[in-house]
């Protein structure tokens, strides 16, 4: 919990409207009677930041909320930091969407694919306008603004050669690590994102139903990125299931702390994305025994965050085998859209 809250403390947009308490501003009289996590939240945030500050802020009010509408996060046992950011984003949003109609979570409209009418009279980047413009009829908080971008998915009938397309909103992407290591091999961000968006063959078990054939074929899947969120959060997926259990993988991703171009994954006429480093939650230890930190960039200068210590870090400290999180911020200069 401490890392991630430090790594969403130094999301600087985010900071501020905690600050500012903009989402008061935003909300109904309906929604501020029910902002008791986002409160809590915005509280800690500020702690934080307040300038005569010195010391440690004790985060337990905000953590007592949080298992009292997470329950499964109660108690002392092992916990997953993507898990908890997760749900503590959808919690964050469900308390200061803008739009009146409640809406389940903030990936309600996962997977939801354009009307067949639509479908060969439109482009794909045009679906995808149609489709984000219906998620934000229901969805639309601070952190859609902020974390909230929106996949392509297309499948292709290997047989007839009908393709449907998908359009997926996300908050973070969950990458693969190659499973052709052995022990000490290195590989590089780009190596993940590139099997994140590697075509997938689809046997006729596990194919939807084709849309011309009307039958189970087997097929191709492909997952490109649409629409690219302001804060793009990326999981190393180190966790796995094995014959033996969950096992961890130790390889040593290298990622770049300046410049991520993420033209490789972008469907077309999405544009090339430039990406910046600012945060990094980390993984200590096995499954069954971890420790979490969080490295993180304020006033030009990395520091690493380590429950109630902090201290100054180098630069070239940052890349290790236990990232496990990747917080980027979008450099607007230098992305093309």
């Amino acid at each position: 919990m401490n890392a991630v809250l430090q790594c969403l403390s130094n999301t600087s947009a985010l900071r501020d409207y905690c600050i500012r308490r903009e989402y008061q501003l935003e909300g109904t009289g309906y929604r501020k009677k029910r902002c008791e996590l986002m409160d809590a939240f915005a509280s800690l945030i500020s702690a934080l930041w307040e300038p005569s500050a010195s010391g440690s802020v004790n985060p337990i009010q905000f953590q007592q909320k949080f298992q009292k509408l997470v329950p499964h996060f109660a108690g002392y046992s092992q916990q997953d930091a993507q898990e908890f950011l997760r749900f503590l984003m959808d919690r964050l949003h469900v308390e200061i969407n803008r739009k009146t109609r409640k809406t389940p979570n903030i990936m309600s409209l996962s997977g939801t694919r354009v009307p067949s009418d639509n479908m060969e009279r439109l482009r794909d980047d045009e679906k995808s306008m149609q489709m984000w413009k219906r998620y934000l009829e229901r969805d639309d908080s601070k952190i859609v603004d902020l974390f909230v971008g929106q996949l392509n998915s297309t499948l292709r009938c290997t047989t007839c050669g009908y393709k449907s397309t998908t359009f997926e909103v996300f908050c973070d992407l969950s990458l693969p690590l190659p499973k052709r290591l052995s022990m000490g091999d290195r590989v590089s961000l780009s190596e993940c994102l590139s099997l994140f968006t590697a075509e997938e063959e689809l046997d006729t078990d596990n194919a939807p139903l084709c849309g011309r054939c009307n039958q189970r074929k087997s097929s191709t899947k492909k997952l490109t990125i649409q629409r690219f969120p302001t804060f793009l959060v990326l999981h190393l997926n180190r966790f796995s299931l094995s014959h033996y259990g969950i096992r961890k993988s130790t390889t040593y991703v290298e990622f770049p702390l300046y410049g991520l171009s993420l033209r490789q994954c972008a469907a077309n006429k999405a544009g090339n994305p430039i990406y910046d480093l600012y945060a990094v939650c980390n993984h200590t230890g096995t499954v069954n025994g971890g420790h979490y930190t969080a490295y993180c960039k304020s006033g030009g200068k990395w520091h690493v965050y380590n429950d109630s210590r902090v201290s100054l870090m180098q630069e070239n400290q940052v890349v290790s085998t236990e990232a496990y999180v990747l917080f980027y911020q979008l450099d607007e200069t230098r992305s093309i859209r």
